[in-house]
């Protein structure tokens, strides 16, 4: 039987002192006695039983009921106007101004407000309780060791738990992050599964800050830069939508499902323009369609992604990188492991794709270019991140060690140029910087069971969020080592780029030197097949002579022999041998001990 007293308390009063009083014995519960229970025991006589000399301590735990808070706002206006005067009206609140200020009675508050006034002011000058005292000081971040650690967690509130596929902070601040919930195993969606996607507020990880419905779940979202209440979304049956925040939670405007993609729409970025309502997007279906926002019924332009221009889609798009210092210039992830490099103000379709780096076994799941030098940019695929210069298109110049389980997404630390992140199937994160360390990652962190599928950093560079294959999606805040540039880093990360460009530029030109000799060589054969084979024929012949030279010479010793041991035999010369034979050097050794061998009497 178990006894439960519940002790109950205010939260105002958690902490304070326990006042006792004496107060009469109460009996609690009361307990009959069973004497059937005698037969079941045995009395111990004499018992035994140890005393330790050590106070006996118990552990007690004690929490609060989860309490779900919302945000509700007030407007205020203005007010303490007369009755009879109405604030909007301009004329009649002058009036009553003037008719106050001419009153006694205010203008006795003022002179003595105004000498307390006065009296303050004079003390803010004389201290600025504002001032800093240290702020000529540089901090080192070095010092600090590379660590992160957990803020919130957002949960996806629904029952069947889909996957965070995408994420996008907030432009102005960051308060708030949109993520995009999608299941994206083909044919794996459970029957009743929410298509919802949220918009979630950083300090309230309970309740989402606002929920987005689209006709079919999101697979990618991204915020406006320009106007933080607008944001698109591609949704899983590629068409692409449109919500302003400040009118509802449904899509403002949808594309038409016949000018949309035919596959899942991965990757949506907003272009930099005059009105700031262009964008473009990509899918696997092997196209790249340009919107503007403000009339989706089709894109703009389209891009097909054939690099063999033959006019028909050969590589299916994944990710997208577009740089605002360079407007006509884009980037394309394809799946089968192929980075594109297209220019948007090219003459010709054909000519759109300037340059193609393949590198990759896998999708290209994460490409973008590095925010200090944009020449150099990284890519994360199959079981690598590599790092490569437009310069060189045959291979990367640097690049991660193997791991063993795949990557999923990755992006460069705004802030400093030498840090990069990758995530992991495992769920690891795993943060790199080339100036402590190139081999190995600087920090690995274990950020959920599940594997990552997304991640994005904060413009301020230290926060991180990361999004799980079960929904939740995990807010880190970064140490200021790897929020903070270090000293000289920007220098130091263009020399080692430089230096890693200018070995592979070399390496690039010596294996193009031996292609050629390779080359050269199998030409050369080509022209002379005949005296090729002419070659092998005398090399046969000389063959057949030697083995026909060798088997006359072991029977005429066999037949020397032989002689030797018949009697009263005539020391006589029986047979004269004439070699004719076209030998080389060593051949002539065994003639020699062959005349030897051979007696003429």
């Amino acid at each position: 039987m178990e006894i439960v007293y519940v002790y109950t308390k205010k939260r105002e009063e958690f902490g304070r002192q326990c006042n006792f009083t004496d107060r009469t014995a109460e009996s609690l519960v009361d307990i009959p006695v069973d004497d059937s229970l005698k037969e079941s025991f045995i009395e111990r006589n004499p018992c035994e039983s140890a005393i330790q000399c050590a106070p006996e301590m118990s552990e007690h735990e004690v929490n609060t009921e989860r309490f779900e808070t919302q945000s509700r706002g007030i407007n205020h206006v203005e007010g303490g106007w007369p009755k009879d005067i109405n604030p909007a009206e301009v004329e009649q609140t002058m009036r009553f101004r003037k008719k106050v200020e001419k009153d006694e009675v205010y203008i006795q508050a003022i002179q003595q407000l105004g000498s307390v006034m006065e009296h303050t002011i004079k003390q803010n000058n004389a201290v600025d309780i504002y001032e800093e005292y240290f702020d000529d000081i540089v901090e080192d971040g070095c010092a600090e060791p590379p660590s992160a650690k957990t803020i919130n967690v957002f949960r996806d509130p629904n029952e069947h738990k889909r996957t965070a596929s995408n994420i996008s902070w907030y432009p102005d601040n960051a308060q708030k992050l949109a993520v995009a919930y999608s299941v994206l195993e083909f044919q794996r969606s459970p029957p009743g599964m929410s298509m919802d996607s949220y918009i979630w507020d950083v300090e309230s990880p309970n309740k989402p800050d606002m929920t987005l419905k689209p006709i079919s779940p999101l697979v990618c979202i991204e915020y406006n830069p320009k106007d933080p209440h607008c944001l698109v979304g591609g949704q899983y049956n590629g068409q692409l939508a449109f919500w302003d925040t400040r009118k509802g939670s449904q899509p403002i405007e949808v594309s038409a499902i016949s000018n949309s993609h035919s596959d899942p729409l991965y990757k949506c970025i907003f272009l930099t323009s005059k009105t700031g309502t262009e964008c473009f997007t990509t899918s696997t279906d092997g196209q790249v369609l340009w919107w503007d926002i403000r009339k989706m019924a089709e894109p703009t332009e389209t891009l097909i992604l054939d690099i063999t221009k033959k006019g028909k889609p050969t590589l299916g798009g994944i990710s997208l990188e577009y740089e605002p210092t360079m407007p006509t210039k884009f980037m394309v992830g394809t799946e089968q492991g192929i980075v594109l490099s297209c220019n948007r103000k090219a003459k010709s379709p054909s000519e759109r794709i300037v340059a193609n780096y393949s590198g990759h076994y896998g999708p290209v799941y994460a490409l973008q270019r590095n925010p200090f030098f944009p020449k150099n940019f990284l890519t994360v695929g199959d079981w690598t991140a590599r790092i490569w210069s437009e310069d060189l298109r045959e291979s990367s110049i640097m690049w991660t060690k193997f791991h063993k389980s795949y990557l999923t997404d990755g992006c460069w630390s705004p802030v400093r140029p030498a840090v990069f992140f990758t995530s992991r199937m495992d769920g690891c994160l795993d943060v790199w910087d080339y100036m402590f360390k190139q081999n190995d990652p600087t920090l690995s962190l274990q950020v959920c069971d599940d594997a990552l599928n997304c991640l994005r950093i904060q413009d301020s560079g230290s926060l991180m969020a990361c999004g799980s294959h079960s929904g939740n999606v995990t807010l880190l805040e970064l140490s200021d080592s790897l929020s903070q540039q270090q000293r000289n880093e920007k220098a130091s990360v263009n020399q080692i780029f430089e230096r890693e460009t200018k070995r592979e530029k070399i390496l690039e030109s010596r294996y193009r030197e031996l292609k050629l000799k390779e080359r050269a060589k199998s030409q050369q054969g080509e022209e002379k097949p005949a005296a090729d084979e002419d070659e092998e024929d005398a090399d046969e012949l000389i063959d057949e002579a030697e083995k026909n030279f060798w088997f006359t010479v072991e029977q005429e010793k066999m037949e020397s022999r032989r002689r030797r041991r018949m009697p009263n035999s005539d020391h006589v010369v029986e047979r004269v041998f004439i070699f004719n034979l076209v030998v080389g050097a060593s051949d002539i050794t065994d003639v020699i001990e062959f005349l030897s061998d051979v007696i003429i009497l």
